[in-house]
């Protein structure tokens, strides 16, 4: 592993959605995550994987810029070129540089020299866990409706031979 020690971040994907909303995802350089016992440590983990989710300045919802997305599912498929499939779900993670996102540590199903195919799956809140009210119903209808973004022939193996510190 290198000694090579950044902060920085892969950005591997940018989004502009419905309702004045940005994504970007990234692949950052793995970290520690507490409590542990919820996450993959840090030294078992090959990279960060990242949704960042946030109000754009286009928006006309009133809505805060730069404002976090609450209360969605996000799935990742991450895939090489043999076929070998990870699936994980990205939760809720907070920390200085990036505030609150969407995120998980992992270990790629392959070589982290390998290409991946990644797919992000972004599901809205269920019925009963965002009340939406009169006003929004009328001008939007929902939060957002349900999105898959795919990324071909990704290469981490520069951000996984990094370290945070």
């Amino acid at each position: 592993m290198s000694s090579n020690s950044i902060t920085s971040e892969m950005i591997f994907g940018k989004e502009n959605i419905a309702n004045g909303i940005d994504i970007v995802f990234e692949a950052a350089p793995k970290d520690n995550i507490f409590p542990r016992k919820y996450f993959l440590n840090e030294d078992e983990t090959d990279i960060h994987i990242e949704m960042l989710i946030n109000w754009a300045s286009r928006t006309s919802t009133g809505s805060p810029i730069g404002g976090f997305i609450p209360y969605l599912k996000v799935y990742a498929e991450i895939q090489n070129s043999k076929g070998e499939l990870l699936n994980t779900e990205l939760t809720p993670h907070l920390n200085i540089s990036d505030n609150f996102h969407y995120a998980q540590n992992i270990k790629l199903p392959g070589k982290i020299s390998d290409l991946y195919n990644v797919r992000i799956t972004i599901i809205p809140p269920k019925n009963n866990e965002l009340g939406i009210h009169y006003d929004w119903n009328e001008k939007y209808g929902v939060l957002l409706e349900k999105q898959t973004f795919i990324y071909k022939d990704l290469s981490f193996e520069e951000i996984a031979n990094t370290t945070r510190r």
